[in-house]
């Protein structure tokens, strides 16, 4: 029976030969939820996703997506209802491809585009475009655009194929503080319209969980460590135990930093 959840994933693990690289995952995220992931590197933030993808099969327990338990649905076909934004794309696009190519080129799940433009198409890039504040990029080489530019382009790519779940995967990593906030600024806006998927952003910096992510899920070793509402999540015991070291939470403008207590 279909539920209505984005994600229920159940004592979920995952072993590759000999290692567990996740154990017994449990994930609940419901509609109108939108999550924040945050683990070191090497926590298993990759691999899960992976599962969540349909890429990998789980060793023990029960994954369901998009109301679609694992096992009763073509993963093909799930994939094209999930956006997953990640850096590495950027070097498989073509460099040369102007921007509004980029995005629309996301409606196919190709690199580069092959079917004539749409007058359709182009007033949907532009939306997105002026939604995550890029319209000037129109017209503009991928290659030319800085490296926020190219993120907000892959987000606005990712939503031309209309996803139900939107995974956004360490998206700020490389960005300058200026490039960053204006990136988080996107997003903020993104989500604020009603037509927004279910966000799941990934990251090992608590201060880009800003207020939009109600619930974050800390994720250590390939095992839960806690997850629920972003406010009980990120405090300062809860943060001390989860980086296994003595941690000073401060709190600015709804964002929270840590910084190692000497």
């Amino acid at each position: 029976m279909r539920s209505n959840l984005m994600v229920n994933i159940q004592d979920m693990s995952w072993r590759n030969g000999d290692n567990w690289l996740l154990k017994k995952i449990n994930w609940t995220i419901r509609p109108n939820e939108h999550w924040a992931l945050l683990g070191l590197n090497g926590s298993g933030k990759t691999t899960l996703l992976n599962m969540i993808n349909g890429y990998i099969w789980p060793t023990e327990g029960k994954v369901s997506v998009l109301g679609h338990p694992f096992g009763e649905v073509d993963l093909r076909d799930l994939r094209k209802s999930i956006g997953w934004v990640s850096s590495s794309l950027q070097e498989k696009l073509y460099a040369g491809d102007k921007a509004q190519h980029v995005i629309i080129s996301g409606k196919y799940a190709t690199i580069g585009l092959y079917e004539r433009v749409s007058e359709e198409e182009l007033q949907q890039a532009q939306a997105f475009m002026q939604t995550l504040g890029c319209s000037h990029l129109w017209d503009r080489e991928f290659r030319t655009c800085s490296q926020g530019e190219k993120q907000k382009i892959l987000i606005a790519r990712a939503l031309m194929a209309n996803p139900k779940m939107l995974i956004l995967d360490e998206p700020c990593n490389g960005l300058d503080l200026f490039s960053r906030e204006r990136l988080l600024e996107s997003i903020e806006q993104l989500a604020a319209s009603e037509q927004t998927p279910t966000l799941i952003y990934v990251t090992h910096h608590t201060e880009e969980i800003i207020p939009l992510f109600s619930h974050t899920l800390l994720l250590r070793r390939g095992e839960v460590i806690q997850s629920g509402r972003t406010e009980d999540i990120l405090q300062t015991e809860t943060l001390s135990h989860f980086f296994e070291a003595p941690v000073i939470v401060e709190r600015h403008q709804e964002r929270v930093y840590v910084r190692a207590e000497k």
